[in-house]
Order: structure tokens, then C-alpha cells, then sequence
């Protein structure tokens, strides 16, 4: 070997260990939103991806890939390279539901990720538009029965858990209504402000400024516990529904294969921005509620509430697509 093959040979090998020297994050990442903008998704993912970028000095893009009741934009997230870099913002809806609503899903929700941490629980508000004749749950399951199958209700997309908990609420109220999936919960708030549909069950985040404002009314709460952020506000299960309960959850996730060691630092990040009380009281302040766990504990809570779905599924009677 000749002195320049030997140079070059010694010049290669200093940059591979110098590029696997280099720290996590060492180039621009992104979080895969599988919904349209203007959703607790999309706000989640802006204002985890913007303290990560603040803290880590690497930009954080915010992909919004929305469809297929999040499908389209969590098999985008399942197939993307596994090395950290591109994260998705996952939901109880593609994750838990969609694994028994859809028939030939393009990715499977746990053999195909590696769950880094769940960010919140999300209980949900049932609202109607003002323009409604409807000021109560109770109201409302009476005016579904007097008019069966003309109350249209919209919801996020088809499968998710915001539809999962319209069809179970229309299920254990013994109404009919007609459920409305879009691609998104904010095109779906957007018809309801307009008086296109009549009612939706959502996340509190989406609603919070509107029924402030008088441009929603808010009938109940899907947890068994009132929300401080609503507490005039009754339960569904108390106002007219006994047994009620529905919700979802949010969280980060990562390709599977990506290394335990990047994971564990992405989940650290989180957990570090969960702690800073502005980013805590704010997440409380939208009806969230604050759980920032470990990789381990988030995979077993999406296979519990993945199973837990199957049986809500089969009661609700959601037909397979």
C-alpha cells in the first residue's frame, strides 16, 4: 500500500468515527402529525417539538399528514428510517382503535413502533351548537329520540377515538344520529361553528376558547370525574348517560429499531420540558392531564388500551372498513 492509499484509507476511517461520535440530535428532525392542523395533535406536537428544538439547537418540523382516521400519517411515521430523526405524534385513535376497525391497516401499532412516552390523558366535552335546542345531556338524548337519525354529529375521522366515543355514546343513550368523519378535529369544529353538524365529542383544547366565547355549548364530560378546567360542567355518566366513559390519550413514538439509546434520550427531552410549570399548567389549562412515562410503561399501556378497544369496538357495533 503506497503512502496516499494509506492517507486515505486513515482520513476515511477518522470521519466514520468522527460521524459516530457525533451526539443525538446532530441534524434537523420532524414529528409526523396524522391529522390536519389546528387539533390537540397538531398543538402538542408545536409545543413539544418547539422546546425540543429551543433546548437541542436542532430545527423540529411539524409534518401535518392527515387521513384515513390517521392512518395515512402513521404508516408514514411506522416506515420512516429508524434512527430517531423523524418522531410521530401518536393518538389512542390510529394506535388503540384502528387496529379493529380497519381491515388492512399499512402498519401495525405495536409491532411496527417503539413507544418513547405518553405526554397526556385526554378526557373529552360533548358540545352542541347554541343554535341547537339542547342545553343538557339529558336534552340531548331526548331530542336525538325525537328526531332519530337527523342529528348529525362530527367527529375527527373515521375510527378514531373521538368517533369510537360518539358511537358509544349514540350506543348506551339508545339514540340514532349521524356520525360525520373529517380529517381532522379542526375542518370537523370548523362545520360545527358553521351549523353544518349539530354536536361533537372531542378534546377540551379544541373547544375551550369557543365555549368561552358563547360560540359552543358544552354538555358534559366523558371522564367519571369533572374537568377543573370545566367544573360546572357535569360528567356525561351523571347527566343522563350512567356508565359513561370515554377518552383518548397522546404520546411520541418512534420508528421500531430505532436505538434504545436515542429513544431514552428523546424520552429524557420530554420528560424534561413536562417538568417546566409553564408547559405543565398550560397543558392543564387545555383539559389535559400531564404523564411523561418511560418507553417500557408507554408499550404496555398502548397494548392494554389496544386490547381495552377491541371489547368498547364490539359493544359499540363500529362496522370493519
Amino acid at each position: 500500500m503506497n503512502l496516499k492509499v494509506a492517507l486515505l484509507c486513515l482520513c476515511a476511517a477518522f470521519c466514520a468515527g468522527t460521524a459516530q461520535a457525533q451526539p443525538f440530535p446532530s441534524k434537523p428532525m420532524r414529528i409526523i402529525v396524522p391529522f390536519a392542523p389546528g387539533g390537540a395533535t397538531d398543538v402538542l406536537a408545536r409545543m413539544f417539538g418547539g422546546e425540543m428544538q429551543k433546548h437541542w439547537g436542532q430545527p423540529v418540523v411539524v409534518e401535518n399528514k392527515p387521513g384515513a382516521g390517521g392512518n395515512i400519517g402513521a404508516e408514514l411515521g411506522a416506515k420512516a428510517p429508524a434512527d430517531g430523526y423523524t418522531l410521530t405524534l401518536v393518538a389512542h385513535g390510529f394506535m388503540s382503535v384502528n387496529p379493529h376497525v380497519y381491515k388492512n391497516l399499512g402498519y401495525d401499532s405495536i409491532r411496527d413502533f417503539a413507544p418513547v412516552t405518553q405526554l397526556v390523558d385526554a378526557p373529552l366535552l360533548l358540545v352542541v351548537n347554541p343554535s341547537v335546542p339542547i342545553r343538557s345531556v339529558k336534552e340531548f338524548v331526548d331530542y336525538a329520540k325525537a328526531n332519530p337519525g337527523k342529528l348529525v354529529i362530527g367527529n375527527g375521522g373515521a375510527g378514531t377515538a373521538q368517533h369510537l366515543a360518539g358511537e358509544l355514546l349514540t350506543s348506551m343513550a339508545g339514540i340514532q344520529a349521524l356520525h360525520v368523519p373529517y380529517k381532522g378535529s379542526a375542518p370537523a369544529t370548523t362545520d360545527l361553528l358553521g351549523g353544518q353538524t349539530q354536536a361533537q365529542i372531542d378534546n377540551m383544547v379544541t373547544f375551550v376558547s369557543h365555549v368561552k366565547a358563547g360560540k359552543l355549548r358544552a354538555l358534559g364530560v366523558s371522564s367519571l370525574k369533572r374537568a377543573s378546567i370545566f367544573p360546572e360542567v357535569p360528567t356525561i355518566s351523571e347527566a343522563g348517560v350512567p356508565g359513561y366513559e370515554s377518552g383518548t390519550w397522546y404520546g411520541i413514538a418512534a420508528p421500531a429499531g430505532t436505538p434504545a439509546e436515542v429513544v431514552a434520550r428523546i424520552n429524557a427531552e420530554l420528560a424534561r420540558a413536562m417538568r417546566i410549570p409553564e408547559i405543565n399548567q398550560k397543558l392543564i389549562d387545555m383539559g389535559l392531564v400531564p404523564v411523561a412515562n418511560s418507553p417500557e410503561q408507554f408499550a404496555a399501556f398502548i397494548r392494554q388500551q389496544r386490547e381495552l378497544a377491541g371489547r368498547l369496538v364490539k359493544q359499540a357495533g363500529l362496522p370493519q372498513q
